[in-house]
Formats: C-alpha cells, structure tokens, sequence
C-alpha cells in the first residue's frame, strides 16, 4: 500500500512538472544589440523553452549554458558591441538624442541586418518538421521584422521593453486618452494642467507622425528580402496579434488596454536566475553592519571613462558615508583614477537582483534604466538617480516626484549635492516607506507576469487573431464618433431650426391682425 502511495506521488509530480498542453515551435527575433533589452525576452523564451516549446533566437546573446530546447542563431559581431563600452562623450551624444536618430540606429540599421546569411537562411528555407508555430518579435523600431509573420503565415507577437509607444495604439485599436494618459516622452504628472494637456496632445501625434514618417523607408527592405507583393510595415503592424509590455500601473498609472495590450511589468524578477554572489562578496556584503549602498549604471554606460573630477566626488563623497560600504559595478577597475575609498568594493559584473535583496542593502545609485528602476520597486530599494539618457530622465523624474528616488545630474554634480542625496535616502524612511509601499502594490497581481506572459503567448498560437480590437476595422472618424456627432449636432440643429421657423410662423400671425385692426382705427380717426 506505501508503495502504491509512493508511485502515485511521483506520478502527480511528474505530472505536475509536464508542460501542459501540445508543444510549439517559437521564432524568437531579437535583433536589437542592447544587452539590457534583450533580458527581457531572453527570460520569455527560455521559459517557452521549459514549458516544452521549441524556441529558436535571433539575437546577439547566445546562451552561456546550454539550455533544452533553446536554440540559439548567434547573429553576434555584426554591430558594434554596446555592452560595457559608452564611453562618457557618446553619453553626452545620446542624451541630445532625437526620433529620427533612433528610428536609425535602433531601425533602419537593424533592418539591414537581414543580409545576415543566418537570417537568411530562415527567410529562404524555413524549417519545417516542424514549422514555426508562431514569431515573437521586441518592437523598438524595427518594425520590418513583423513580415516574417506573414512570410512563415503564422501569428505574431511583439514585445516592447520599455511603456507601450503611442504610435502603435492605432494600429492595435488601443484606445488612448491624452487628457490623463502622459506621453512616454514627456515627465507630465497626473492630474496635467491645461497647458499640459495641449502639449501632450500635440507630443503624441507628433512623435506618432515622425516615427511611421522615418521607419517608411523600412518598406524597401521588406520588399528585398520578401518579395513585391510584401505587405507594408504599416499593414504588418495592423496585424499583430498580441503585445507585452514592460510596464504596470503600479508605477506607470492606470490607463486603457484593449486586450490585445497586456501588461507584463517586472517579467525578468519572477524565478531563480541561478546567478550566486561568490564567497568572498557573499562574506562582505554580510558583514556590513552599517549596511551598503550599490552603484551600477547599467549594462552600457562605463562610469571609468566619466570626467576625473566626476569620479573623485564619489570617491570623496564614499569616504564620507563609512562605515556604510560601496558596492560598484564598474567593467574595467583600471581605468578608474587612483584613490578608490577603502570601505569600497569594485567588481565587474554582479547578480543584481541578488544584489537588491540583500537584507543589508539601503541604497542603490542607479542610471535610472527601466529595468533596474522595477527592480527597486520589486525589492523596496530607494534609489539616488543619475541618469544618463533617455528614458532614464523621466524614470527617475517619475520616482522623485513619488519620494521614491533623490536625483541627482551627472553634469552638475558636486560633493555637496551628492552627500546630501544618499544622507537623504539614509536617513530620511519617507524613501523607504514610500518605496515598500509601491513594491507592495507592483508585486500584488492575480498571477507572476512571466506566467501571464507564457499563457497569452500559448492562448494566441492556439486561438490566432481573435484578440484583434473591432476599432482596427472602422476609420479614425467613426472610432472617434465623429459621425454620430455630427448626426446629433445636425439633428438638435434641425430641430432648433423647425422651432425658430414654428415661432417665427406664429408671430407673424399673432401680430399680424394686431396690427391689421390698428391701421383700420388710425384711418378712421383720420376721417
């Protein structure tokens, strides 16, 4: 009978531990040469991967370890490696940086990528035992990749790293309300003021007619790799099936999603890296009593090659905190200047979300990136942010205003503003409080989003296209009800105008025997 019992139980738990379902095949096309946006789609597909699913990738991350049915098509070498390598005056170049740089390098140039013979090798002779079941595909700027969709006639999902981008709310039938949804590129706060309102009306569709204007020219590469008849990038878009994005309301605030428009915020938090601290950081993290501040600046930026004078108001500003301790990231150690505090460790590489949950940690000084701002909201880490570029500015804009983060501008930056900032995060809980109680709020969902994630992208392989909005097959004018207010407001006028006519016609009859008989009493008085 206990052998029984024991055969049952090992029978549940390989049950249990099955992917459910059939398993599919999965083009992953990653071919954007950002370390920091690839680990959220990496995470994806290699839980894909653990579910049973067979997962090809197109990126320029190939796996360190090999992983069951993960494949990797390495397309590394054939851009410039950006991991650990802008150097101080590229930073400044891109904190300048415009729509039509970015539909460029992140675009255009990643289009061309499609001359890569492992690429072409899927375009010319896809597999087919078995054939792709399905393209996820990270929607930054190259939108020419949505053609492999309908080249393998399967269904597309895209991925977007970032907050969803309001050029594709149209083309997923999203409704979008300017009046209380800010636009990703502005650092508007909600309620926004008149004025606000206004310049967030005309950002969007701004930005909105800059992007499709400078990603047209994507067309000429679709009908290259993919034949004249090719549909367009515009038509391509019109026809994803699913998108993912990195944010949630949480932080990012409340706003309408059709439900083709799921949110998956903090995706890369949920599992086990199997990352590990070693041994020697292990026994120095744990030994702080006084606690640690972290620093890292993503996985791009190299502080080494900042401004000596930059540098040295850390290094005196550290000095300053002890015994609180200094963990950095920093790629090349000996290219900082001399003078490194003591109670201040360099390495260059760390776990980090092993990092941010150390009961030891009290700050993390950060570049502001997306990725590492929900990582402190996950673990409840107040932030000192220094951003860099981008969408760091308003990431870190956003968490100051939510007394979640103290900010501070690598450009202006001095001893005395940066011992005040981490004094402030030290010492002053609000930023603590503050950001336990987002974290509370970030990680408080029905389920993980990397679940949520799997489930949509499997819901969409078995169900195809039938998340696609009905908005998607009427014009602009009908969705905005122009029409059926233009037939209210003719009928009220037609209304109003039979009512004038109405009054007008019984005036003149009322009056006109008044002064019919008036005219009689005058002439008889004239007699």
């Amino acid at each position: 009978m206990k052998f029984q019992y024991f055969l049952m139980l090992i029978g549940i738990t390989f049950l249990s531990e099955c992917p459910s379902g059939d398993a599919y095949r999965i083009l992953g096309l990653f071919p954007l040469h950002g370390k920091s946006h690839f680990i959220m789609c990496n995470y994806l597909m290699k839980t894909l991967a653990a579910r049973g699913h067979q997962v090809d990738v197109v990126s320029h991350f190939p796996l360190e370890k090999p992983v069951a049915n993960y494949t990797d098509i390495n397309i590394s070498g054939s851009l410039p490696q950006i991991v650990n390598n802008l150097p101080f005056d590229v930073i400044q170049q891109f904190s300048s940086i415009d729509l039509t740089y970015l539909t460029n390098i992140a675009g255009l140039d990643i289009c061309r990528l499609m001359d890569h013979p492992e690429i072409q090798k899927i375009i010319r002779n896809p597999p087919q035992d078995p054939p792709y079941d399905l393209v996820i595909h990270e929607m930054f700027a190259a939108e020419c990749y949505l053609a492999f969709g309908h080249h393998l006639k399967v269904p597309v999902v895209g991925i977007i790293t970032s907050v969803l981008f309001p050029w594709l709310n149209e083309p997923m039938g999203n409704p979008s309300n300017p009046a209380f949804v800010p636009s990703p590129f502005s650092d508007f706060q909600l309620p926004m003021t008149f004025w606000q309102r206004v310049k967030n009306v005309f950002m969007e569709n701004m930005m909105t007619y800059s992007f499709r204007k400078n990603t047209e020219i994507q067309n000429e590469i679709v009908k290259k790799h993919f034949g004249p008849d090719a549909p367009t990038v515009r038509e391509l878009e019109r026809n994803i099936s699913l998108i993912l994005v990195n944010s949630h309301f949480s932080f990012n605030n409340p706003r309408p999603l059709t439900p083709a428009v799921v949110e998956v915020g903090g995706l890369h938090l949920q599992g086990d890296d199997g990352l590990e601290f070693s041994p020697d950081l292990k026994k120095w993290l744990d030994e702080a009593d006084d606690g640690f501040i972290f620093f890292s600046l993503g996985s791009m930026a190299r502080f080494e090659t900042f401004p000596r004078e930059i540098i040295e108001v850390f290094y005196e500003a550290f000095r300053k905190v002890a015994p609180v301790r200094i963990l950095m990231k920093i790629a090349k150690k000996e290219d900082l200047p001399a003078g490194v505090p003591e109670n201040t460790m360099i390495l260059p590489w760390l776990p980090q979300t092993k990092v941010l949950k150390h009961k030891n940690i009290k700050a993390f000084i950060s570049h502001g990136g997306l990725g590492s701002v929900q990582e402190s909201l996950y673990y409840g880490v107040p932030l000192i942010g220094m951003p860099l570029f981008g969408d760091q500015i308003i990431n870190i804009d956003h968490c100051a205003r939510k007394k979640l983060a103290v900010p501070i501008d690598y450009a202006t930056v001095d001893q005395k503003i940066l011992t005040e900032a981490i004094s402030t995060i030290l010492h002053d809980p609000t930023y603590r409080d503050n950001m336990k109680k987002v974290s509370k709020l970030f990680q408080d969902r029905p389920t993980n989003p990397l679940d949520l994630a799997v489930y949509w992208v499997e819901y969409v392989i078995r169900n195809g296209n039938v998340l696609r909005s009905p908005a998607l097959d009427l014009e602009w004018w009908q969705v905005a009800l122009i029409d059926v207010y233009a037939f209210f407001f003719s009928c009220v006028a037609v209304v109003v105008f039979l009512i004038a006519m109405i009054l007008r016609l019984l005036y003149g009859k009322l009056l006109a025997p008044r002064s019919t008989a008036g005219n009689r009493d005058q002439g008889k008085k004239r007699q």
